[in-house]
């Protein structure tokens, strides 16, 4: 029997998970991801400045959130040497076992979080174990994301490859409102002073009930067919990472197109909590605000199925510039909404995640479009990661950073079009992958 008929042969005997199993094991590790980075965003704009920076935040509350801010960024920080780590094992020995390792990384370091005393018990020591665990977080985040993109895509009918893509993006509107739902009730059963001496630990502690119902079904998930074809056929790489190295290009354009997804991101989510809390006056309540921005993510959800739908018709490109275009009109113009009138900010919430949605939607398909099967999890997951580097990690503290320095919330405008002006060009650039030989 020639070697083709054998590959073909274990092709066939492959089990395919069904769309159930699919949608499962692609979307509850992104849940968790996104619960994990909303819970800590909420905790830092709102707690962490008292708790790990008591004395530049009594000389200066925004001083202390900033530095909150920029313990939020260790977690992305960290984020390339996970994709490589993650990717590596990924490319090499399989979708299934790296992403239940990645899980349970992020898991850990999340629980442990929710576990630590503050600057007044450990002084400087509480705030390098905060860094460690929000490095290892995002060790482990960065290994989530491309997986559960990759079981999805690799699953997924040719035509239907962007709205199977659309299954571990669903997760983030699911971890969100997982995270800030739980948090309201919080604030709202125990109140302001009780959330800042001891309740801003209990969304981390749960945390471990959502990881132990991830590990059940990843570990009950089979590898990806395309992956477990590769095997077959010895098309695994031995080294992904020196493998990858022609195809930077595309991590480089990946990076560039995916960034305003992450500023928009965390500008919507983190920094317009701080700002219409503590900065804005008058300001709303964290019971309001919270709320507000409950109600907004449904936005997000709907908007990750439409554009995934019409990114599998249209094209993968011209749904995300017309949205990236839609999204710069958005950045010089909405910002001054933000005042204190429930009705233009629920519109700035709104209109701001439905964009999120349309141009986080598309990511689960063309960014791993870009890379051929043997270093597929390598570049995906270095791209989604440089990404969130280069568009979300500062974003919350460039955003408080202007205010401060401009006394006005356009120039958070102005940064957020610049961003999206970065996207538009990469966009412009990267190829077409929705007619693309997936299996290659």
């Amino acid at each position: 029997m020639s070697a083709t008929a054998t590959a073909s042969t274990a092709t066939k005997a492959v089990k395919k998970d069904s769309v159930p199993e699919i949608i499962a094991a692609s979307m509850v590790g992104t849940a968790i991801e996104f619960y994990d980075n909303y819970c800590y965003s909420i905790a830092s704009a709102s707690y962490f400045g008292a708790i790990f920076f008591p004395a530049a935040t009594k000389a200066n509350p925004a001083i202390g959130t900033m530095l909150a801010f920029l313990t939020f960024a260790v977690s992305f920080l960290a984020r390339p040497f996970g994709s490589m780590l993650f990717g590596h094992f990924g490319d090499k020995v399989g979708r299934k076992t790296t992403l239940v390792v990645a899980l349970m990384t992020m898991g850990i370091s999340t629980f442990l979080v929710g576990c630590l005393p503050g600057y007044e018990q450990l002084g400087m020591l509480s705030i390098i174990i905060l860094c460690i665990c929000r490095a290892c977080q995002g060790v482990g985040l960065a290994g989530e994301w491309s997986g559960a993109a990759l079981v999805a895509t690799e699953n997924a009918p040719a035509h239907k490859r962007a709205l199977y893509g659309s299954f571990p993006n669903l997760g983030a509107p699911i971890g969100f409102f997982c995270a800030y739902g739980l948090n309201l009730l919080l604030d709202t059963t125990l109140g302001p002073d009780q959330m800042q001496a001891w309740g801003w630990r209990i969304p981390f502690l749960c945390s471990a009930v959502l990881v132990i119902i991830g590990l059940y079904v990843r570990l009950h998930m089979s590898e990806t067919p395309i992956f477990r074809q590769a095997e077959a056929e010895d098309r695994v790489s031995k080294h992904p990472l020196r493998d990858l190295v022609p195809y930077w290009k595309e991590v480089l354009l990946g990076t560039a197109a995916m960034g305003i997804t992450y500023t928009l991101f965390y500008v919507l989510g983190t920094w317009s909590l701080s700002y219409g809390v503590k900065v804005m006056k008058p300001a709303f309540t964290q019971n309001e605000y919270l709320a507000m921005q409950m109600v907004s993510v449904v936005f997000f959800a709907i908007f990750i199925l439409v554009t995934c739908v019409y990114s599998d018709k249209l094209g993968r490109k011209t749904v995300l510039i017309s949205t990236t275009l839609a999204t710069l009109v958005f950045s010089l113009f909405a910002m001054q909404s933000l005042q204190h009138n429930p009705v233009t900010v629920m519109l700035f919430l709104c209109v701001g995640f439905a964009l999120m949605g349309g141009l986080f939607g598309p990511c689960g398909a063309y960014l791993p479009e870009l890379f051929p099967t043997h270093v597929r999890y390598s570049g995906a997951g270095l791209a989604y990661n440089l990404a969130a580097i280069f568009g979300g990690a500062f974003a919350p503290t460039i955003a408080t950073a202007l205010v401060q320095a401009t006394g006005t919330v356009a120039s958070v405008g102005w940064y957020m079009a610049i961003m999206a002006v970065i996207a538009l060009v990469a966009l412009f650039l990267i190829k077409e992958g929705k007619n693309a030989d997936y299996a290659k």
